[in-house]
């Protein structure tokens, strides 16, 4: 596995802060020479994706006042397309 994506929920008008703590704490924590990592945000969600040559670290949990519910995090294999 050499991908990972992470999405969290935000809590109720939390999301500008989650976004932040993803900026700054999340792609901290994945950070790697060799590792491209991205973030996307929609309404109260927030995603992280990281994608390197080895399998990303695993992200820490937010602070709790800043997510509706836990994260998601799952890993992924990049395939190449034929041809």
């Amino acid at each position: 596995m050499d991908t990972l994506m992470w999405e969290a929920k935000a809590a109720e008008g939390r999301g500008i802060e989650l976004l932040r703590w993803a900026l700054d704490e999340g792609v901290r924590a994945v950070a790697d020479p060799e590792t491209r990592t991205e973030v996307f945000v929609s309404g109260d969600r927030v995603v992280l994706i990281a994608v390197g040559p080895r399998p990303p670290r695993r992200l820490p949990d937010p602070p709790e006042e800043l997510i509706a519910r836990a994260p998601h995090a799952w890993p992924f294999t990049r395939v190449a397309p034929a041809g």
